[in-house]
Parts: C-alpha cells; structure tokens; sequence
C-alpha cells in the first residue's frame, strides 16, 4: 500500500449540513456522528466505490479496502499535519486496551512513568503500569473531587520519568488540559486523547504517543486511533504477544490481524468530514474552525448554568471541558426529573456518569449548535418552573 498526500473530495460541508433527526444525543460515548457521515455509510454498506459488495463483505487484504486505509491514513496525517516520523494505526479494543498496551510497549523494566490522576479513566490507566514498571503520580485532583487540573504548584514529577502520561479531556469528570505538562528529562508525553481529538488544534510533535477510542470524536466504538513515534515504538522495551506490538502494527499497516475494517472505515469518513471544515473562507483551518465552533456551542450551555445558583457546576471554571459538560441541581430529586422531562423533549443521554451523578451534556464536534441552544432553554425553563 502506498501513502497518499491528498484525499479525494468527500462532498461534506462541515457546520453547514443541517440536523435532521430531531432527537439530541448528549450521550458521552458512543456520541453523536456526523448525519452526512452515517448516510454515506448507509449507501456503503450496500456497495463500496462501485463494486457491488459492501464495507462489511470486503476483504481486509484486498484493493477496496486498501483504498479505505489508505485514504483514511492519509486524511488523518492532513488534519493535523501528521509527519512520517509518526505511525498512524488502527487498534481494536477500545482506550482502555490502550492503557495497558502502552506501558507494555514503553515502559522498560525497573523504570518510572508518572501519571497525572484526574478521573476515573486516568485511575484506571494508572492501575496497569504495575505489571510493567512503577507510576509516580506526579499531579492529582482526587482530594477535591477530580474538579480541576492539577496546578503547575502542585505538580511533582519523579526523578526520571520514561514518559508522563495524561487524560487530556476527563470525559467522566468534566475537566480539561487548557496547557500540556511539562516533560523533564528525556520523557515525552502519552496522552489518552479520547474526548477532545481533533476538537481543536493539536501539535502532533509535542507528543510522544496519543491514542483515542473512537466513540466519541471519530467512528464506532471498538476502534482506537494510535499516533506514535516511530523512534519510540521501534526502541520496543521487551517482547511481547503479536497483537500487542505497536512496531509490528506499523509494519503490517495495522493487519496483524483481521482489522476492524468497518470501524476503519467510519474513522476515514469522519476524517474527510473534519477536512471539509476548510471550505468557510477566511476563518482558519479546520480544526481552528472546530474549536471555534465547539466553544461557541459550550458557551451556550455554561452560561445557562453560571446565571442562576439553581445550576450547581461540577468543575473549577478555568478546568471546563469544552466537551462534557457536568452541573447538577441541588437535590437528587430535581435532578431525575429533569433527565426524565429533558428525554421527554427529545433530549437523550444528559444523565451523569454512576460515580459522581447529576448531568453530563456531551457535545462533541459532530453534536449540532442547535441542541446547545434547546437544552439552555430548557434549562431556564425548568428552573422556572421547578425553583
């Protein structure tokens, strides 16, 4: 197979297709995907570029699906101005595979990784690395709930860490890495990327390795997006089972093994619809473009909450997450009642994760301005009538 450097056009027109399904998916993952994206698989399922046979029948070896990977690496180096000094891969089993994956690849015997502990999926990516090597928590929120960042004041890295790994969006907790933190020594950074890829501008070259689980910014569930260093996944620290090795995955273009082809595929279309965010003249490229949009769009929902004490906001302002957004009501009671009215109105998913409750709005790229706009109608509604 062979890397492109353009990809061809997609027919998608970014912000401005319109929403028509009438139901908000403020769900946290699997989130809202682009309508233009799942119609275009709709007429894929059926018959892939003219040949009859559909996504799900191809073979993973052969030319139509090497034409899905190729466009899809292709399309993804161009979003973020990936270089070839950095493997793009396609993983099967979700973020959270990722957190024992990567320190089984990266972190060498006897050697200390810090982690930054900032929810739950941050604790849960900390409890593998005991397998491999030792985590240093170099920074933590638990104390205060998981509601902030941890201050640069209250940062301490180890000695000499191999890599600092960190959640750059907390997609439970509601907080977001505004800064990235700082690599001592000859560290780079591992970052879980899964609520905020491509949700702004990113500088691929101030990382060592990202991956992100696919259900909430690029595709379906099960499939991960790996950017690595190649330098760094070639220096493999010990030798491990086929389907866990970043390097041979680079080699095999990702089939090691029979790849999740669909789950490819929908991450190819999703990136050809972020690139099409080019075409509005005069406002940057596609992810400043995003990133305008999605905090236009959470702006709407935070100054619903932050105009009245009925709203009781769930992190430190400076910590929002651009994409879950957390706030609750004074009483567990108001709470289920207004998830139950706000289902009723055709707003789906707004309840809070199991460990901390109350209400989670998720607005990922794909998740449209208008359903902003309702639910912060809906709030000031509810709160008329129910405060």
């Amino acid at each position: 197979m062979t890397s492109t450097t353009s990809a061809p056009q997609s027919g998608y027109r970014g912000v401005n297709t319109p929403y028509t399904r009438g139901v908000y998916n403020f769900s946290a993952g699997p989130g809202a995907l682009p309508e233009p994206v799942l119609a275009k698989a709709q007429e894929d399922l059926w018959d892939l570029f003219g040949t009859k046979i559909g996504i799900l029948e191809h073979s993973h070896r052969g030319p139509a699906y090497d034409r899905v990977l190729e466009e899809a690496i292709a399309d993804c180096r161009r979003i973020a101005d990936i270089s070839e000094d950095y493997a793009v891969l396609f993983v099967q089993g979700g973020a959270t595979t990722q957190a024992f994956m990567a320190p089984a690849n990266l972190l060498a015997d006897g050697r200390t990784a810090d982690y930054f502990d900032t929810g739950l999926w941050a604790t849960e990516a900390i409890a593998e690395v005991h397998h491999y090597g030792t985590a240093h928590i170099a920074g933590s929120s638990k104390a205060t709930g998981y509601d902030r960042i941890p201050d640069a004041t209250d940062i301490a890295h180890s000695d000499n860490p191999q890599y600092i790994h960190f959640v750059s969006n907390n997609t439970v907790m509601g907080t977001e890495w505004s800064r990235l933190p700082e690599t001592p020594g000859e560290s780079y950074l591992l970052c879980d990327a899964s609520s905020n890829i491509f949700s702004r501008p990113i500088r691929v070259e101030d990382y060592g390795v990202l991956y992100a689980g696919g259900q909430k910014n690029l595709g379906p569930a099960g499939t991960v997006l790996v950017i690595a260093r190649r330098d760094i996944i070639r220096d493999r620290v010990r030798d491990l089972p086929t389907l866990m090795k970043y390097d041979l995955l680079d080699d095999k273009q990702s089939r090691s093994n029979t790849p999740p082809t669909f789950g490819v595929y929908l991450m190819g279309q999703v990136f050809k619809w972020i690139l099409s965010w080019e075409s509005a003249p005069g406002a940057g490229d596609h992810l400043q473009q995003i990133e305008s949009y999605n905090r236009a769009k959470a702006a709407v929902i935070y100054d619903a909450i932050d105009a009245s004490d009925f709203w009781v906001p769930g992190v430190r302002k400076q910590d929002r997450s651009q994409m879950n957004i957390r706030f609750r009501t004074h009483s567990a009671e108001l709470d289920e009642a207004f998830i139950s009215e706000a289902a009723a109105a055709g707003m789906d998913g707004l309840r809070g994760h199991r460990t901390v409750g109350g209400m989670r709005a998720s607005v990922y790229n794909a998740f449209p301005a208008e359903g902003c706009r309702e639910l912060a109608e809906f709030m000031r509604e509810f709160e008329r009538t129910h405060g």
